[in-house]
């Protein structure tokens, strides 16, 4: 029985990846949210979110050509919420 609403899609260790420093987060549930936002995107492979640490690890599809924008876009519409690109 499927606990929480995470997309159990397999960690894959090659493609790229784009890490999100994100704001406004205050629960683990936040973070499955902005998981399950991320995931809906065309692209992603996987998205990873660490409340504690403000951050989430988004995996891309191999050759996937997803915009960063994109990215950004779909944690702020998960709720109030801010994000950048780490680096």
């Amino acid at each position: 029985m499927k606990l929480f609403s995470r997309k159990n899609k397999p960690e894959a260790a090659t493609g790229e990846q784009v890490v999100l420093l994100i704001n406004g987060m205050h629960c683990t549930s936040c973070g499955l949210l902005i998981d399950d936002e991320l995931e809906d995107l065309p692209g992603v492979r996987s998205a990873t979110t660490d409340v504690r640490a403000g951050r989430s690890v988004v995996r891309l599809e191999d050759g996937a050509g997803i915009d960063t924008a994109a990215l950004v876009a779909a944690v702020e519409a998960a709720g109030d919420y801010t994000a950048r690109i780490a680096g």
